[in-house]
């Protein structure tokens, strides 16, 4: 009796502690959002911006919205022709100088001798097979999560000597809330959260507050990295238009905006999850404290019983 009281108890005290831990954080957001748009942006002109996956798409667009800001563009991708045209674009746009590379890590050398040290990096770059995880090689799946999740390293240690930069993860809401038929995609993205996440909190719990995190977690882009994706509630959670995420992002780096989540709805969405979560575990809780007490129940009846029948 003391233990189901107990457990009924606990289960009280879970339940509005669970809401406020675990719906808070995407409302939060939301309305830090909506608060950025008051915020004096930040001067980046003559900032080394690393782009990887800049010869297309939102990595290009990217690329020009620094380039009108005066930066200094150092663009990465696998795609040569790609990365001369948005050179060319970048240039045209106002950057004071552009440099491009074939996507390598090894390269890293070779930007810092050009270039110097790399102050705000924009992880961009990702890749998708579009398979069933079962029918994905073990290789495009390990090739998914390197490409989807590591740069940082290569440049965070001058960032650190100098405390000042800027990382800028380009996730996804699919690191968010897993989606049917993109395990490795979003296997990827949930880690290339969580990685920015904890290695913000490195750079505060160390004293590096001069360097800045923003973390960019969109819906589908209209890029045609997934064409043929259809979306059932065109109005709750539209394809986006990649110039208006462009703008987003930029818009969120200038004002050291940490979450950004594109379309807003995702916010309520992801909060929804983690109300969903909270009621599924405390659903479980229940359960099991049910089966807690029908066990000692019928444990104390099969001993009466048996005390009845010596």
């Amino acid at each position: 009796m003391f233990k189901t009281c107990y457990l009924s108890s606990l289960h009280s005290i879970m339940y509005p502690l669970s809401f406020f831990l675990f719906l808070p954080r995407s409302i939060m957001n939301f309305f830090l959002e909506t608060i950025q748009v008051l915020l004096r942006k930040k001067n980046v002109a003559g900032e080394v911006v690393l782009i990887t996956g800049a010869g297309s798409g939102i990595g290009r667009l990217m690329a020009q919205e620094f380039a009108a800001l005066g930066t200094v563009l150092v663009l990465w991708d696998i795609n040569q022709e790609g990365m001369k045209e948005t050179a060319q674009l970048a240039k045209q746009s106002g950057a004071s100088r552009v440099h491009y590379y074939l996507c390598d890590c090894s390269d890293r050398m070779s930007v810092k001798r050009e270039v110097g040290d790399v102050s705000i990096l924009v992880n961009n770059a990702g890749i998708v097979t579009g398979k069933k995880f079962m029918d994905a090689p073990d290789s495009l799946i390990e090739k998914t999560m390197e490409v989807n999740t590591m740069t940082y390293k290569a440049f965070l240690p001058a960032m650190i000597a100098n405390n000042h930069g800027h990382l800028v993860s380009i996730a996804s809401s699919a690191g968010l809330i897993g989606v049917n038929g993109l395990a490795d995609y979003c296997a990827s993205k949930f880690g290339a959260v969580g990685f920015a996440e904890s290695v913000g909190l490195e750079l505060l719990a160390t004293g590096k507050d001069g360097i800045k995190t923003t973390i960019v977690c969109p819906y589908f882009i209209n890029t045609g990295m997934f064409d043929g994706c259809q979306t059932k509630w065109p109005s709750l959670l539209p394809i986006l238009n990649p110039d208006y995420v462009a703008k987003k992002i930029i818009h969120a780096v200038l004002t050291d905006q940490v979450y950004l989540l594109l379309p807003k709805s995702i916010y309520l969405i992801a909060a929804l999850k983690k109300l969903v979560s909270t009621f599924s575990v405390l659903f479980h809780i229940s359960a099991l404290t049910l089966l807690t007490s029908f066990y000692i129940q019928n444990s104390l009846s099969l001993s009466s019983l048996y005390l009845l029948s010596q």
